[in-house]
């Protein structure tokens, strides 16, 4: 009988999305951003060097960093000053030097912006989205901000690190869900439902949880997001085309690592972000993420942990009770929901408990159990989760 119910809510669902009624109608339809990063064209014509570069749509995060490994300092600050948007967003390419190039992309990508609103001939809702982008660009730019990846085309996507990825001895990874871009990267509003604020408050719990232990965070927008909760949301469309992009990053941090002794991350998964690492899973292995943690989660794409074939530990916070994605069913239909709950006994997931969170993007808050056991989980504490 639950099945049959099930089966029904599914095609309820369907309706709904399909029919464009009701909320499931609110979003509206994002192409996704994929491919290697704009001016990869120029990059490649680059023969300055006598040789041909990694080409940025096939070489692996290995190939990049030995390519890096073989050059001078010099020679790599110049292929950064040139091609900063290709260098930025080159996974495996030493994170510092990406540090770099994203500051002369985010400070070009301002100038540009700028330009557009004070251009009198454009119409000021156009001149006012402009001054709103370059506002954001000027926010990326702020003294001690570490910019790992930064992608101007579509809403904009960024990547930024907290902590010093050189050093850490333990670090993390924090995959956003819907309607995240580089507007709402850093808002000043519902602070920890950012993927700035999640990062941050990640890295302070674990700095208070194991004082003097060097860590780093990441909180990785850097795949295209859906907007409210149209089909986007409801379908893997755009999670496919993230979960390539998240293979990829997890990738370069192993290929890049400072120090080989490390462990690999932990990748905490929010919202619409868990079914970006539900299909990444099968091709993330223990030398690249140590954890998968699903939080607010409508589902991985697999019905089981055993499902997702990942070498990494599978977690998923409970659900507290006023996180409305609790009243997303669970099902998958005709390609729209994700499939089981990551919380459900069958799903096989090791429980996180999250007293003292609440709605959906209360997780990361000061103070919860859920940012408690977030942070043991990301130092390898596991005997403390709880």
């Amino acid at each position: 009988m639950g099945r049959i119910k099930r089966t029904l809510v599914a095609a309820a669902l369907a309706t709904t999305v399909v029919a464009g009624t009701a909320g499931w109608a609110a979003g509206s339809e994002q192409t996704a951003v994929t491919g290697p990063p704009a001016g990869a064209a120029e990059w490649r014509a680059d023969h300055s060097l006598h040789r041909t570069l990694p080409d940025p749509a096939t070489a692996t995060p290995r190939a990049v960093a030995a390519f890096f490994a073989g050059l001078t300092e010099d020679r790599r600050k110049d292929l950064a000053a040139r091609h900063a948007l290709v260098v930025g967003n080159l996974d495996g390419a030493p994170v510092t030097l990406r540090y770099e190039a994203n500051a002369r992309a985010i400070a070009a990508e301002r100038e540009k912006a700028l330009a557009r609103a004070g251009n009198a001939g454009l119409p000021r809702a156009v001149r006012e989205e402009a001054r709103k982008r370059a506002d954001h660009c000027e926010r990326l730019l702020a003294p001690g901000r570490r910019i790992l990846a930064f992608d101007p085309r579509g809403r904009g996507q960024v990547a930024e690190v907290s902590g010093d990825l050189a050093t850490a001895r333990h670090t993390a990874v924090v995959v956003p869900g819907s309607d995240v871009d580089l507007a709402t990267f850093d808002r000043t509003h519902d602070r920890y439902g950012t993927p700035a604020g999640m990062a941050a408050a990640l890295r302070s719990e674990m700095e208070r949880r194991a004082p003097g232990t060097p860590t780093a965070v990441i909180a990785w927008a850097g795949y295209t997001t859906p907007v409210g909760l149209g089909v986007d949301a409801a379908t893997g469309r755009l999670a496919q085309a993230g979960a390539a992009r998240l293979e990829r990053l997890l990738a370069g941090l192993a290929a890049a690592a400072a120090s080989p002794a490390a462990p690999p991350p932990a990748v905490f998964c929010h919202s619409y972000g868990s079914v970006v690492c539900g299909l990444a899973a099968p091709s993330v292995d223990r030398t690249e993420a140590a954890d998968l943690v699903a939080l607010g989660s409508p589902g991985m794409r697999a019905g089981s942990v055993k499902e997702l074939r990942t070498g990494a530990r599978v977690w998923a916070a409970a659900r507290n009770s006023s996180d409305w994605i609790g009243n997303v069913p669970n099902v998958d239909l005709f390609g729209l929901g994700h499939g089981a709950d990551p919380t459900s006994p069958e799903f096989g997931a090791r429980i996180v408990p999250t007293g003292g969170a609440h709605g959906h993007t209360g997780y990361f808050a000061p103070g919860t159990d859920s940012l408690r056991n977030f942070a043991d989980i990301a130092l390898g504490a596991y005997a403390s989760v709880g």
